[in-house]
Formats: C-alpha cells, sequence, structure tokens
C-alpha cells in the first residue's frame, strides 16, 4: 500500500475535551486508511493557522479536530499558504454549525472515517478585507455571545448556553449606522444586528440563515436586521427568526458574491463565532470553491 502522509491537528480543550480520550482510535483509523500521521496538538490561539500555513505543502491531506473556531484557523492558513491541501474534519466543539451544514456526524470514529476516506467537496470560503473565514461573518446583537460566553457553560448545555448570554443583551440594544453596497444596489439604515453566511446554520439553529442554501455556488446568504422602532416591530423581528419566515420590513435578505459595508464608527465582528476586530469599512468576497473538504455526499444543498 502507497505510504501518504497525513497532519492531524487537534485542540484538545475543545468542547468537553473528548478528543483526547479518542486519539488511539482516530489515528489508528488514518493508519488502517494507509497514511503516515503527524500529530499536533494546538498550544495556542492562531496555532493551526500557522503550522498549516507553513506546511500544508508536506502533506497529501491536513485533518482537524475542535470546533468552527479550529476549522477556521486551519481554512485562513490554507488560504494564506501556497498549497491548497484537501481538509479533513472531525467537529468536537459545542455547537459545530458548519459540521452540520457538511453533514458530517458527531461521532468522532465516523467523523475519522469521512475525513479520510470520504468525497473531496469543494466549498466556498469567505474573505473578509485581507482575512478568511469558513461560515459566518456577523456584527452587532449578540455577535459577542460566542465568545463572551464561558467555556464551561459550553460544555454543559451547549448552543442553549448561547441564548442565556445574549438574552443578557435584550435590554441594551446597539444600533449602527451602515451603508450597504452590493451588486449596483445600496441601503442606509439603522441596524443591530448582520450575518453574511455560506451554511445551514448559525449558532446551533438551523435554516436560520436561508431557503437554498448551496455551499459551493459562489454566492452568501445576507440577513440584516433594523433597529426596531417601538415593541410591536422587536415583536415581529423575533416571530421572523423564531418561525424562520421572513413577514417583516425590519430585516433584509438576500443573496451575493460581494458586498461592501461602511458605518460611521467602527464596530466589532466575529468570524465564524472567533473575534474578527473592529472595522468601520468592510469588503466581503466570496472565494468560490476555494477549499476541499471531505464529506460523505458531495451534494450539499438546504
Amino acid at each position: 500500500m502507497e505510504i501518504r502522509k497525513l497532519l492531524f491537528v487537534f485542540n484538545p480543550f475543545s468542547g468537553k475535551g473528548q478528543i483526547k480520550s479518542k486519539l488511539f482510535e482516530i489515528v489508528d483509523q488514518f493508519v488502517k486508511s494507509g497514511y503516515e500521521v503527524t500529530v499536533y496538538p494546538t498550544q495556542k490561539a492562531q496555532d493551526a493557522m500557522e503550522l498549516v500555513k507553513e506546511r500544508a505543502g508536506e502533506y497529501e491531506l491536513v485533518v482537524c479536530s475542535g470546533g468552527d473556531g479550529t476549522l477556521d484557523e486551519v481554512v485562513t492558513g490554507m488560504m494564506c499558504g501556497d498549497s491548497k491541501t484537501p481538509i479533513g474534519y472531525i467537529p468536537s466543539g459545542s455547537t459545530n454549525d458548519f459540521a452540520n451544514s457538511l453533514d458530517i456526524p458527531k461521532g468522532v470514529e465516523q467523523a475519522a472515517e469521512i475525513a479520510v476516506n470520504g468525497i473531496p467537496f469543494s466549498c466556498d470560503i469567505g474573505k473578509f478585507n485581507e482575512d478568511y473565514f469558513v461560515y459566518i461573518a456577523a456584527f452587532g446583537l449578540f455577535t459577542d455571545v460566542s465568545y463572551a460566553t464561558s467555556q464551561e457553560l459550553k460544555n454543559r448545555i451547549g448552543h442553549i448556553a448561547y441564548i442565556l448570554e445574549g438574552l443578557k443583551r435584550l435590554p441594551s440594544i446597539q444600533s449602527f449606522h451602515l451603508q450597504v453596497i452590493w451588486e449596483g444596489q445600496t441601503i442606509e439604515d439603522e441596524f443591530i444586528y448582520g450575518m453574511v453566511t455560506n451554511s445551514t446554520s448559525a449558532g446551533g439553529f438551523k435554516n436560520i440563515t436561508g431557503k437554498n442554501v448551496q455551499l459551493d455556488d459562489g454566492l452568501f446568504e445576507v440577513t440584516l436586521i433594523r433597529m426596531p422602532g417601538n415593541p410591536i416591530e422587536l415583536n415581529e423581528i423575533i416571530g421572523s427568526l423564531t418561525n424562520l419566515i421572513d413577514n417583516t420590513d425590519s430585516i433584509y435578505t438576500f443573496k451575493t458574491d460581494s458586498l461592501y459595508i461602511k458605518s460611521l464608527e467602527e464596530i466589532p465582528w466575529t468570524l465564524d463565532g472567533e473575534y474578527g476586530g473592529t472595522h468601520s469599512e468592510v469588503e466581503i468576497r466570496n472565494q468560490k470553491q476555494a477549499i476541499q473538504i471531505m464529506v460523505k455526499n458531495s451534494e450539499l444543498s438546504a
């Protein structure tokens, strides 16, 4: 059997840290599939990104395990480097939105098998100014919840932790005056939340990103929520998000391959649930089918 080289990068603290108890089964699966394996537990933030950027070209496959933030680092490293080695993903975070979109199972052994024996799927990647994101760039209400929520709480109750943390922010909704430009169209308004996505779920909520989502069509799904003018409008927004029915003028939704957002002040963004810095001007572009990710079924849409 031909020996191929595999780099396995994992976050030992992601989720409940259960990945450490499954290391033998994972590596054994890789070896049985014909790979010579290099195992690397991440040591600090951005560790996976730097490693993949510098060394991905030495391997036939890069497999990562952790939450969406770990996958984000690996993809960013791949996009910044010279090699576009296929990526396998074993989700072990608390929410794993993008793994759900890719239909990658939660079971570690099953995900490991797909990582090495699955089908390469050419997935769109987002470019955010000079950075990258895998499935979501967001600002406003609730967007700091994922990194403000304690890891212990995430581990114990999963995505419900995000909701509980987010509810604390309702009494002090902050709005941002934005100009949004895409495909010759412009809107200018006060917004409390916005997300640019390539995913079938966000924050653990399936289908909240829109209908007919395809992860390789070169298009983002964009959702922008206006500042409610009164309690009735706020209730309409909550009802629309809860029931996944767009029946309010307070929410803009559209698809596009690129957009430009300008604000009067610097506002904080999150990229794949991690802090993405503060920005007053943002250009977001879809990098169509830029990265190959191993999946069970290459026909992915919702």
